[in-house]
């Protein structure tokens, strides 16, 4: 009987809904015991009640379970907590405490820490470095509108969206862009108004993006900005999500500021709407600034830790 090897680096794997846990060639055993830790990821857990549960000993228990599924129940119940996080962090606007209490962290400082040591980031970039790979997966089918001229509408679930040009509604000149919800949009859930250009015109520079929005009833509503290289990497990037638009508000300027590295190939920028509600974009602007300005790139780069750390493979114990 060949069991999957679930090791540290396969942390995306662990993806798989409770359907998919209980069709691996597992034992009776340990089939009862993933079936009751699934159910109570989000509550707190001691192996004396797992063992009360499933009624086998303590020590038969642990040695099935190790045996068959490669990790101790603390390991595999810490990794599916993260599993889950990761999934809370990408389809739904919980914020990062919430989501750490919920799964059981006792700090936001823990989840972070064990987050970052499974997944490689911190909850918070995770959350913007995916989204933005999601969007990026949507932009090959992303449908342009002749009645917006340059602009097409992406998105995890754009059919989910539309957009067009409101005459009744704007800041200067004559009309907006408008984003809307469509009837039964679900949390977590987004589209954007967007388009992309070559960077040569700003490599070198510093890049302000100013626009003025105006929303109503919004989830969470912003600008975005990404630069990326000539392999098709994010170099620089943010998308508000550090200071949402939420609810009603009338017409305000907001701004993002990105270098353009020297190896730069292409930017893009829209308006992202993440849930329900509607917003207008107009007065769209792009100008160069010194250094003065500071950016509000999002993307860090990794910093590595001032001396060696775990030489010794200690793992934390709490499950």
């Amino acid at each position: 009987m060949k069991h999957r090897n679930l090791d540290q680096n396969e942390g995306t794997d662990l993806f798989y809904d409770q359907e998919e846990v209980r069709e691996m060639m597992y034992s009776r055993v340990t089939q009862e015991v993933i079936s009751y830790l699934e159910s109570h990821l989000m509550d707190e857990l001691s192996l004396k009640q797992v063992h009360e549960k499933v009624g086998y000993s303590h020590f038969h228990l642990l040695r099935v379970f190790k045996r068959e599924t490669g990790l101790s129940m603390g390991e595999y119940v810490r990794k599916r907590r993260l599993a889950t996080a990761a999934q809370l962090l990408l389809y739904t606007d919980q914020g990062i405490l919430d989501i750490a209490f919920s799964l059981q962290f006792q700090s936001q400082e823990a989840f972070t820490r064990a987050f970052k040591h499974l997944y490689s980031l911190p909850p918070g970039m995770y959350r913007s470095m995916m989204r933005d790979m999601q969007m990026k997966k949507e932009e090959d089918s992303m449908t342009l509108h002749e009645a917006v001229p340059g602009w097409g509408l992406s998105g995890s679930h754009p059919h989910m969206y539309e957009m067009g040009v409101d005459t009744a509604e704007f800041h200067t000149g004559k009309q907006s862009g408008v984003l809307s919800s469509k009837e039964g949009v679900q949390e977590g859930q987004f589209a954007t108004m967007m388009q992309g250009f070559q960077a040569k015109e700003y490599a070198g520079k510093r890049l302000k993006l100013s626009a003025f929005l105006k929303t109503e009833n919004v989830s969470s509503a912003g600008l975005w900005m990404r630069v990326d290289d000539g392999k098709g990497d994010t170099v620089q990037f943010d998308n508000m999500q550090n200071r949402p638009v939420t609810d009603s508000t009338e017409w305000n300027q907001y701004a993002i500021v990105l270098d353009v590295p020297t190896r730069s190939e292409s930017i893009h920028f829209g308006v992202l709407l993440s849930g329900h509600g509607t917003v207008w974009a107009d007065g769209f602007r792009f100008e160069e600034v010194d250094e003065k300005t500071p950016t509000t790139n999002m993307v860090e780069a990794s910093v590595l830790p001032d001396v060696p750390m775990n030489l010794h493979f200690e793992l934390e114990e709490t499950v």
